[in-house]
């Protein structure tokens, strides 16, 4: 693992470059973190479309000796409701012990070709903290195509936490080779 003061100087550096209010977002994450030391974070800038206009958001995911800190903030264009354009910014901080899943899911391009350490284009990382579950539900079948009897319902629950996708075309290969370092360093301090 990285020192974490060269660390926290890397996140600084990235949250300023992403561009993104980066004042409002450092001092969100200042906040959050008190006097934790960083050790490895993911920074995810991500332009989306609301209708014919452009927003901005970003989230920053930041992992410390103890706790997960998730900031994200989004920004909201002035309206007939609010003539100025505003921002809002929140910050979650979840225990290490807390945490009961990281998947992380990889995109390969030509698999039949792989070889170790090539780097995947595209990582979703998703966590579960128990926060947020859900349930798919569908009525279950048997093999028997003229069969009508009731056969209940089966499902999956999962938690559904928090999900964060990025990809080498909009991210860049350096925002994925990061996301999946991250990755790597909450699974082990999470492992144990």
């Amino acid at each position: 693992m990285r020192h974490t003061a060269a660390e926290a100087a890397r996140l600084r550096s990235a949250v300023e470059r992403s561009g993104y209010y980066p004042n409002l977002v450092l001092d969100s994450l200042r906040t959050a973190l008190g006097t934790e030391e960083v050790l490895s974070f993911l920074v995810h800038h991500e332009a989306t479309f609301d209708h014919e206009e452009l927003r901005r958001h970003i989230t920053v995911l930041v992992l410390t000796g103890s706790r997960l800190v998730v900031a994200h903030i989004d920004e909201h264009p002035a309206d007939d409701e609010a003539p100025v354009a505003h921002a809002s910014s929140s910050t979650e901080a979840v225990r290490i012990d807390q945490i009961q899943s990281v998947v992380v899911t990889r995109v390969i391009p030509d698999p039949a070709s792989y070889r170790p350490g090539t780097a995947p284009t595209e990582i979703v990382l998703t966590l579960g903290w128990g926060a947020v579950n859900r349930i798919d539900l569908e009525p279950a079948r048997c093999g028997d195509p003229n069969c009508e009897a009731d056969h209940g319902y089966t499902g999956t629950a999962a938690n559904d936490d928090f999900s964060v996708r990025v990809s080498e075309t909009a991210d860049g290969a350096d925002v994925v080779a990061q996301a999946l370092d991250f990755a790597e360093a909450l699974s082990r301090v999470s492992a144990g």
